[in-house]
């Protein structure tokens, strides 16, 4: 269901009634939080000089690529000038996240600002601090969003070929390479018409898949060998990684992404789930298939949430302690999954 009261946005825009947006997404962001924050930014360029892109952390090397990536500020890295660019926006867009504790302290410089606030999201129960919403949980990612805004407020004249670019990653990576649930015809078509307005399907493959580094290929080897765990009377794949198996293999952002998936790929699968002892918390993902609402079990015992077949958690327990609770919580779901 899609909920839009942007009319009046738009033709601010229209208008050039705006000077100066900033444009920020969640922590730790992947493909489509930054194809689409870098879609909309060469977008809005057309109507407004200042237009920046603002994160409130690293992300993976295999984004850097993107088109329009070299003007994005970390927040981690330049607090004073991210906090100077958002005191004196006229328009924060907040894309891919509905809730500002999705981006950790730059959330409550978000809540403070005079500007007004912008969500395009899609996921699920999103919180009201934003005067403009264009927002339904059943499309595939932001950047489809981003795509049908766009074309439906402005035409589709204004896409050009390094928005496409941008706007396709996000696509093709929140949908795991079109092979996800949330691949639907209209996901198709809309990758065709990115594609046809300038997206190489070839090379935007290329650089977000064929760039593992050899410690990065080594954990994945590692994390199948030595680390996989399988519940079998609940149909789960289970990966726990301790600190100092991060270390062992010098991990950096991004080269745990798209490890959960493989435990799904499993024959009787369905559930997968990495858990992940960080720095300040334990960090958890959960895939499913079918029927399984991956995002309510997150909520329910590990803060979490997102989609039905893909959500995120989280634990201030330590790893063994969330390792140890997992596994008792989902022995109670074990009818449920046996009957998928």
């Amino acid at each position: 269901m899609l909920i839009n009261n942007t009319s009046d946005l738009v033709q601010n825009i229209k208008d050039r009634k705006y000077h100066s947006v900033v444009i920020t997404t969640h922590h730790k962001p992947d493909g489509d939080a930054m194809g689409s924050t870098l879609g909309l930014c060469a977008f809005l360029q057309e109507f407004i000089d200042d237009v920046v892109v603002c994160t409130p952390t690293d992300y993976a090397e295999n984004l850097f690529w993107l088109p329009g990536n070299a003007a994005v500020i970390d927040f981690e890295v330049n607090p004073t000038l991210v906090a100077e660019k958002v005191a004196s926006a006229d328009l924060v867009f907040c894309l891919d996240f509905n809730r500002l504790s999705r981006i950790n302290q730059l959330g409550e410089l978000v809540r403070e600002s005079k500007a007004s606030k912008v969500m395009i999201d899609h996921h699920l129960e999103p919180d009201s601090f934003s005067e403009y919403t264009y927002w339904n949980h059943e499309a595939s990612s932001t950047c489809e969003l981003v795509y049908l805004w766009i074309k439906e407020a402005f035409g589709q004249g204004f896409i050009t070929k390094d928005i496409a670019t941008c706007l396709y990653t996000g696509l093709m990576t929140d949908t795991g390479n079109f092979q996800h649930n949330n691949t639907k015809p209209f996901t198709l078509r809309l990758a065709a018409d990115l594609m046809e307005f300038g997206a190489d399907h070839l090379e935007i493959h290329a650089n977000i898949y064929d760039v593992f580094t050899l410690d990065r290929t080594k954990l994945w080897g590692y994390c199948l060998y030595k680390k996989l765990e399988i519940i079998p009377e609940c149909r789960t794949a289970l990966i726990y990684l301790d600190r100092d198996e991060l270390r062992q293999f010098h991990v950096q952002t991004g080269d745990t992404e798209g490890l959960v998936n493989f435990g799904l790929g499993l024959k009787d699968i369905v559930l997968s789930v990495l858990i992940i002892d960080r720095t300040e918390r334990v960090k958890m993902s959960f895939r499913s298939k079918g029927t399984f609402p991956a995002n309510e079990f997150a909520g329910k015992y590990f803060e979490g949430g997102g989609h039905r077949n893909a959500a995120g958690g989280q634990s201030t327990e330590t790893l063994e302690d969330t390792v140890a609770k997992f596994k008792a919580s989902i022995q109670l779901y074990k009818k449920e999954l046996q009957a998928i």
